[in-house]
């Protein structure tokens, strides 16, 4: 597409067109030359489209530039905003855009661009797929997410011709990503014009109620408001201190939050006023402190210090709450002029200001590190890395102590083992024990604001499953997993090498005999890049080892309906590629049959678990012969109904004759018949195999109270 020449603008936007050029004063005249091109291509690419409201198309863009220029970013970055639907919504290619206006430019829009010609199975998905880019973009240059910022808040502030249920997704999606985005970032601003805007599209009516209630109060209490306000001034002025001191308006959603989420009535939230002190430089912050406290009562309990230890979005100021005139809690913030530029723009006061170098270049730092944590989550699932993300975007944090004294900020209701991901990816995978301030705590441990956290590792050590139900955070969940798919892919190689050769040993062929290109055959017929490949679908149940067993052999007329006459020979538990299946919980000596289970691996049954009784008579093709390879040490869990006359004493009775035969109890349940007669026992227990079972149970029939011991089978689970 050849741009339209750089004529003057449509005269429907002559007026908003000329207030944008004359806010470009801070670029050169060769920068500016560059924006009219690009605002020129914009209005020619658009030309024909109309938004919902039915105002031009370049409204739009024109807005979001403008929104970009107030945080005075860099020619690019407006080009790009200009520039940012381009790709998705006329014919221009991302090659067009590169050769007009450089390739950093086409690099922002197609960061912005959403994946619209991709095909996905539900809209979640593509949302998700499309979130992961935007991310992945950002990155690599974090103008792609302000950029982003701006088009939605533009979006939110002009969606009143949309359908209702279209408004309340986009603003639901708002709160729930791109809102803790702009606050994760800093742009706390921002973050209240989003959470204001999507509460109104969500819930209209009382946005409207609670505005009209909010300006009421405003002027009911002016007078007290005033009296706080010219008290805290003098006091400052008194004590030499130079200070701008304001009222913190609070904002419409975090009213109704905290209404809603701490039950309080419109008054009591109202009640609380908030100040914010401004002064020079951070000994004056804690001087102020000072002189305030010695005004007010301060609440114990209720100072931050976010100056010493900032938050992980650069975020520095000192909180206190103070008990004010007849009662009532003031609520204070004291900052240097640096620090409010930073609470209010974060990252894009990196830009904005450029005399707060120093705080801006380390707040660049904290949030590539973040953004770098973004990459390393990545997985092939867009959905889950949607979910570790958003776990990741709350902004409540608590911070923890290294031994050696480094702070380090995880997000509240982190456990040690976040923690250990946090310092190290190989700390978390052999994390086995900690200590929190020098005593020793279980991993799922929640860590508290100002723990001492140490963790011991184990070379032995690896990830468990167990840990994906208590981690926090995403990094911690996207590591675990990425380690136990891999254990599962290694795990299931090893039990389909064991499957084939078995198969093959039935019908009589040694596998080393087979030639090599039998081997690349089978490969390359499967679509697999290696035999471990092969092997790893074989393990996982995604190929029957008697249907490669034949296609190996190229004897197509062998039957595949019956498993050979060998059996295989299994150890007690085998991690993820075996496992013993819970509805008959077999032990060593059961006669025990296995199934392959697609994307489980191989599951053994009892011989007589009546779920798979069907399941043999109708797939024999998909169970093997099994049988217990003899081994030591380990003990399986095996359930046991125990009817028991209803009399005092009995379970400790049947307690003790279950340890004295040797066995753990690991879960017991009680059951009383209506005429309080009998009692029954459900028992977990662990045993060695069958006979340590047999027991175990001749144990309990000593017991005269005793009347019936049974073992549960699958069904009756």
């Amino acid at each position: 597409m050849e741009p339209a020449p750089s004529s003057p603008p449509p005269a429907i936007e002559e007026p908003a067109y000329r207030v944008f050029l004359d806010s470009l004063d801070y670029l050169s005249p060769e920068q500016v030359a560059l924006v009219k091109k690009a605002y020129a291509f914009s209005a020619h690419a658009h030309a024909h489209q109309k938004r919902m409201s039915g105002e031009p198309y370049i409204t739009h863009p024109l807005a979001v530039a403008g929104a970009v220029v107030e945080w005075r970013m860099d020619a690019d970055a407006i080009m790009a905003a200009l520039l940012h639907d381009v790709l998705e919504d006329t014919g221009t290619t991302k090659r067009e855009l590169a050769d007009l206006f450089g390739r950093e430019v086409a690099e922002l829009v197609d960061g912005l661009s959403k994946l619209d010609k991709m095909e996905f199975a539900s809209y979640q998905e593509a949302q998700a797929e499309n979130f992961r880019k935007m991310l992945m973009a950002m990155a690599r240059d974090l103008r792609v997410v302000l950029i982003k910022l701006a088009d939605r808040q533009h979006n939110l502030q002009t969606m009143s011709a949309m359908r209702p249920d279209k408004r309340r997704r986009i603003a639901t999606e708002t709160l729930e990503i791109y809102a803790p985005i702009a606050l994760r970032l800093g742009l706390n601003k921002l973050y209240r014009e989003l959470q204001d805007l999507s509460f109104r599209l969500i819930h209209p009516h009382r946005a409207e109620v609670l505005a009209r209630a909010m300006r009421a109060a405003r002027g009911n209490r002016k007078e007290l408001l005033t009296r706080i306000l010219d008290g805290i001034r003098d006091k400052l002025a008194h004590a030499g201190l130079r200070a701008d001191v304001f009222g913190r308006e609070k904002s419409l959603y975090s009213t109704f939050r905290k209404m809603k989420d701490k039950h309080l009535s419109f008054s009591q939230v109202l009640d609380i006023y908030g100040f914010r002190v401004v002064v020079d430089n951070v000994p004056t912050c804690y001087l102020a402190l000072g002189a305030l406290h010695s005004l007010f009562k301060p609440v114990p309990g209720k100072f931050k210090d976010y100056v010493a230890i900032p938050k992980a979005n650069g975020y520095q100021s000192l909180h206190t709450t103070l008990i004010g005139p007849y009662g009532t809690p003031v609520e204070v913030q004291i900052r240097t002029q640096e620090m409010h530029h930073v609470a209010q723009e974060g990252v894009a006061a990196h830009w904005l200001y450029k005399d707060t170098e120093e705080s801006g270049a380390d707040l660049q730092i904290k949030t590539h590190k973040w953004l770098q944590s973004l990459l390393e989550m990545q997985s092939g699932d867009s959905s889950e890395f949607f979910e570790n993300v958003k776990i990741d975007l709350f902004p409540d944090e608590v911070y923890i102590f290294t031994p050696k004294g480094k702070i380090m900020a995880m997000p509240r209701g982190a456990t040690v083992v976040d923690f250990a991901y946090a310092v190290h990816t190989d700390v978390g995978h052999h994390c086995s024990a900690a200590r929190i301030n020098h005593d020793l705590a279980p991993l799922r441990t929640e860590l508290r604001n100002g723990d001492m956290v140490e963790i011991i590792t184990s070379p032995q050590a690896s990830p468990n499953p167990i840990w994906l139900t208590y981690v926090k955070t995403g990094r911690a969940r996207s590591k675990i997993r990425h380690f136990l798919r891999t254990m599962q892919n290694e795990e299931s190689a090893r039990l389909g090498e064991r499957l084939l050769r078995q198969e093959l040993l039935s019908l009589g062929v040694v596998p080393i005999s087979i030639p090599t290109d039998a081997w690349e055959q089978l490969v390359k017929s499967g679509g697999q890049r290696s035999i471990e490949d092969v092997y790893t679908d074989i393990g996982l149940g995604k190929r029957l080892p008697s249907v490669v067993a034949r296609r190996l052999l190229a004897r197509e007329d062998m039957s595949g309906d019956s498993p050979g006459n060998m059996a295989l020979a299994i150890h007690g538990t085998e991690g993820m590629a075996i496992q013993l299946a819970r509805c008959c919980q077999p032990i060593p000596g059961d006669p025990i049959i296995g199934s392959i289970k697609k994307g489980s691996g191989l599951v053994i049954h009892t011989h007589d678990c009546p779920t798979i009784r069907k399941s043999r008579t109708a797939e024999p093709q998909k169970w093997i012969d099994v049988e217990w390879e003899p081994e030591e040490g380990k003990l399986f869990d095996i359930r046991i109904k125990v009817e028991v006359k209803n009399t005092r004493g009995v379970l400790a009775q049947v307690a003790s004759a279950i340890a004295e035969a040797g066995s753990n109890i690991e879960h017991v349940s009680m059951d009383a018949d209506p005429e309080r007669l009998f009692t029954l026992l459900r028992f977990t227990i662990q045993v060695a195999h069958r006979n340590h079972l047999a027991a175990v149970m001749r144990g309990m029939r000593h017991i005269p109270e005793v009347t019936r011991i049974v073992r549960e089978r699958g069904g009756e689970a």
